[in-house]
């Protein structure tokens, strides 16, 4: 499967618990889409968040954001990563 970075815009004053609310979410229910989100990041003042997943496609991603309901802005594959 590959990787991808999804980014949400309009998270401002975003909490860790609100963040982890919201990725719970979509780990409740990504299987059916065989996803798996590894991590999210936010960033509170901008309203920006991050999450890194693995997936068949872009499409299954934003399926499981919007059944969520957080629909990504943005979602970009990962092709090539170092550690």
């Amino acid at each position: 499967m590959a990787k991808f970075m999804d980014v949400h815009h309009s998270m401002k004053g975003i909490t860790e618990e609100q963040l982890r609310e919201a990725h719970n979410a979509d780990l409740a229910i990504e299987g059916e889409e065989r996803v798996h989100f590894e991590r999210a990041w936010a960033d509170p003042e901008s309203g920006l968040v991050y999450c890194l997943s693995e997936a068949p496609s872009a499409e299954a991603i934003q399926r499981v954001h919007e059944r969520a309901g957080h629909k990504a802005d943005e979602i970009h594959p990962v092709p090539l990563s170092i550690q």
